[in-house]
């Protein structure tokens, strides 16, 4: 298929364009595709500013000098795929694998036999590949899944996996296609490195009927850009590419190519790039149509180089060209060959033979570089570990690698266990254990995490991102003034029956219009729950503050090395528990980062100690988040784990982590959290198993009204099906010490009109679905949650007894209320203190009489400030 060109560079373009990538300085779209045009004298001295490019970065990295590769064996799971890529002979059908004497899938034995084999032979890399979701096309697929007892194709390959490492030593590199957020998560324990090509960007080859990759759902550019996005969320150290000859234009490989750079700016987690040139195939649609030119495919490399920089890692496929033709690859700025296997052929390529090692060898020092053996993950991660490495793969790595992060050459890998590590927290804590009274007395160790510039991805990548978010606000002239009167006076009829239109222009409610808005929603909460103010007696146990999500939002995470890191031990949280409940306490409240070194298990383990202390006591705990990585870790599914769960003690489940429900906004706030779709999947799901939740909205940083209400819309569409949520929590950011607010993104939280307008909002909005509408007196404090409870919100959340997450991110207002004071909060505003229990029933007499009997009796000493200087950042 041949290149359309959308234009020729002039000579001075071209001259303008080598000066500055001779000078360094970095390429715009438009003199990139001038240089993809550099042939002759002008290739050269393209090629020479990438050589320089690339050896800078191999010599910050400490790798000057050295092209790696990877000894591998390749393992095609399956040759069966739901696409229909008009060059892939990879690809078979049911028929012609069963004329060929193949099955529809490897067999486990299969499989098995290729990796010892490899491992005899000192392979590391065990590059597990296969055809996109066969199951969804091909019925025998489904039918082979089913009779081996595997939900889909990719919880076969993680099962292989496992066996994999566990049998042979070998690391599996998992090329599987397209995957969800949540399949990553299931696959980052078994793997150190996954894989997909971009190929391009150019959306008309898949959606034009003579495109390469029409009929083929998987190949979208725009779903192949989430998959690399959600791999740099997940923290999975990823190899992609891009594919040319395809049909693209030059431009169309500039997009591609600058497209990859923004995802690693981002996310950091591209190990490497692989820059492959079309090769025709017999029998396909496109056996006719030519390889790519030899020097356009060299400019395509050496412009790569240029775009994407010295530190990223440049690979080029060593059996798609021609042996006396890998010089000029290596001095257009490559500095891997990739996965090279001296026992399997490549599947996908079988046309072209890997080279000899010795002679790959012969050829890399023909060209002044040392060929060095390296792991699927690329040196940088294998020495960093956290949070790129699952810590059940960490022994398997550490095996096989070198002090400088590369492979140790001529070892043969044996199998390992693979395994949670083994971490002693049953009687032992281990941290700043008491965290919870000392953020009161004595306050933060350091005013940031130990791994601050590189945990939460790149500053200035997000800043750009976060510019369209914003929206300006100004206060309503007259004529809006008297629309927000005639929407007030339409909600007065039917609260939840406005238009989101015209819920945004009661947010923007002021001065008379405001007091207007909260008097009506006053009268709401009155009609539908009455003057009683509601609270309950509980405690807060966030077990441990371990963790490498990158909530940007969150200053309560901390590395595992911190000073103010922690993770209680069971006998501790225990402890807690009987404390909680000698006060009075109905509720336990627990939540805790997502850390790695603990197993997935450690959620029924923390449930069963709750229980087993106090069988009486509810336990409201693990967010959407916590049991995404819970089941993940265990390769349970979301209802498999909750029912797991309330077998060892879960009652209900805090709708925590929600944020904002809008995709667009939660990769502004956090690095790694679960997208908006899965948390309503998790929430649905509890509330279908009887499992009740809370509801919350965390607001005012890089949101606007728009997405508050698009959130409640979101939340009313789930009670209307599922009926589940017990209460609405609005919480509003806190700003003082938050990531995102020091990195000049995020505002410093809601204004006072914001808080009263859209806790008013929110009663009307969810009148009729969710009575209780909660506010925050941790964050708010006494005055502010006073005006709430006169705007529609009739509950004070609990006592806490231990409050550290909004501490450690600067909120004031102390880390407890005695159930004194939450009742004098409430009756100086002429209302009705009423203590209920998690789900809103009446506690029992015994628990009333202890609650009331201790009273005044709390456990942290309160009122420390909190706020720390701005940070200095870089």
């Amino acid at each position: 298929m041949s290149v359309m060109e959308t234009f020729v560079p002039s000579d001075s373009a071209m001259r303008r364009a080598l000066r500055r990538a001779d000078d360094g300085v970095t390429l715009n779209p438009d003199e990139a595709q001038t240089l993809l045009h550099a042939r002759g004298d002008n290739l050269k001295r393209l090629m020479a500013s990438a050589s320089r490019v690339r050896d800078a970065g191999l010599e910050q990295s400490g790798q000057s000098g050295i092209i790696t590769y990877s000894r591998k064996v390749f393992i095609p799971v399956t040759h069966l795929c739901r696409d229909r890529c008009h060059y892939c002979t990879f690809v078979s059908t049911p028929g012609k694998l069963k004329k060929a004497g193949k099955g529809i899938f490897m067999s486990p034995d299969e499989i098995l036999d290729v990796a010892r084999q490899g491992a005899e032979l000192g392979c590391k890399e065990a590059l597990f590949t296969l055809g996109d979701r066969p199951e969804d096309r091909w019925p025998a697929a489904r039918e082979w899944l089913d009779a081996h007892g595997y939900d889909s194709t990719l919880d076969y390959v993680r099962a292989m996996a496992v066996r994999v490492l566990e049998e042979t030593g070998l690391l599996p590199h998992l090329n599987p296609g397209v995957m969800t957020w949540e399949e990553l998560q299931r696959l980052k324990p078994v793997a150190p490195s996954m894989g997909m090509m971009l190929e391009t960007t150019a959306t008309r080859l898949w959606s034009e009927k003579d495109g390469p990759h029409y009929g083929s759902p998987d190949k979208e550019p725009a779903l192949r850009l989430r998959v690399l996005e959600d791999a740099g969320r997940s923290s999975i150290p990823f190899t992609t590419g891009v594919l040319l000859g395809i049909g693209e234009n030059y431009a169309e490989r500039v997009d591609a190519i600058f497209a990859l750079r923004a995802v690693h700016r981002r996310y950091g987690n591209i190990q490497e790039v692989i820059v492959q040139n079309f090769r025709a195939k017999d029998a396909t649609a496109m056996m006719a149509s030519p390889d790519l030119e030899t020097e356009e495919y060299v400019a395509a490399v050496a412009v790569t180089r240029l775009v994407l920089g010295p530190k990223m890692r440049l690979q080029a496929p060593p059996n798609l060209t021609d042996t006396d033709e890998l010089a000029l690859l290596i001095s257009a700025g490559i500095d891997d060959w990739g996965g090279v296997s001296p026992l399997t052929p490549d599947h996908v390529n079988p046309e072209r033979p890997w080279p000899h090692l010795d002679d790959l060898a012969r050829l890399t020092a023909a060209s002044g570089f040392t060929l060095r053996e390296r792991l699927t993950a690329h040196p940088r991660y294998v020495k960093e570990e956290d949070p790129w490495l699952d810590p059940r793969i960490l022994p398997h790595v550490r095996a096989l690698a070198s002090p400088d992060g590369l492979a140790i050459e001529g070892l043969n890998p044996t199998g390992l266990p693979w395994q949670d590590p083994d971490v002693e927290w049953s009687t032992v804590g281990q941290g700043r254990v008491n965290l919870h009274t000392e953020i009161d007395t004595i306050g933060r160790t350091g005013d940031r995490r130990s791994d601050f510039d590189g945990v939460y991805g790149d500053w200035a990548a997000l800043r750009e991102d976060a510019a369209g978010s914003r929206r300006s606000n100004h206060s309503p002239d007259s004529h809006e003034a008297r629309e927000i009167r005639r929407v007030l006076a339409r909600a007065e009829n039917n609260p939840a029956g406005l238009s989101d239109a015209e819920y945004l222009r009661l947010l923007s409610s002021e001065g008379p219009e405001l007091e207007a808005l909260a008097a009506l929603a006053d009268a709401v909460r009155e009609q539908t729950v009455g003057d009683e103010v509601r609270y309950v007696v509980n405690r807060n146990i966030n077990f441990t503050n371990v963790c490498y999500t990158g909530c940007r939002f969150c200053a309560f995470a901390q590395r595992r090395t911190d000073a103010d890191a922690y993770t209680l031990s069971m006998k501790q949280v225990g402890d807690r528990v009987d404390e909680a409940w000698a006060i009075g306490a109905t509720e336990i409240c627990m939540q805790g980062g997502i850390h790695p070194d603990l197993p997935g298990t450690a959620y029924f383990d923390l449930a069963r100690e709750v229980k087993k202390r106090q069988p009486d006591i509810h336990l409201h705990a693990f967010s959407p988040m916590e049991i995404v990585n819970g089941a993940a870790r265990l390769g349970m599914s979301f209802e498999e784990f909750l029912t797991e769960a309330r077998a060892a003690g879960l009652d209900s489940i805090p709708g925590t982590a929600a944020e904002i429900l809008d995709d667009d906004v939660r990769w502004l706030l956090t690095k790694g959290k679960l997208p908006a779709a899965t948390w309503i999947e998790i929430v649905s799901t509890a509330h279908r198993l009887g499992i009740r939740s809370s509801s919350t909205m965390m607001y005012g940083h890089v949101d606007n009204p728009t997405h508050w209400v698009g959130h409640l819309r979101a939340l009313s569409r789930i009670q209307d099906e599922t009926g589940g949520f017990t209460e609405f929590v609005l919480l509003p950011f806190i700003h003082t010490n938050a990531p995102v607010y020091l990195a000049g993104i995020a505002r410093p939280g809601p204004t006072m009109q914001e808080n009263r307008a859209v806790h008013a909002v929110a009663r009307l909005m969810l009148h009729g679905r969710i009575d209780h509408i909660q506010t925050s007196w941790v964050k708010l404090g006494t005055v502010g949650t006073q005006l709430m409870l006169q705007g529609g919100a009739n509950d004070l959340g609990g006592t806490l007894m231990e409050e550290t997450i909004s501490r450690m991110a600067g909120a004031d207002n102390g880390s407890e209320k005695t159930v004194s004071e939450l009742e004098d909060v409430i009756s100086s505003i002429g209302r009705i203190p009423l203590q209920r229990t998690t789900t809103y029933g009446t506690p029992s007499e015994e628990r009333l009489a202890v609650a009331r009997k201790n009273a005044d009796t709390g456990f942290a000493a309160t009122g420390k400030n909190l706020r720390l200087l701005p940070l200095s950042l870089k």
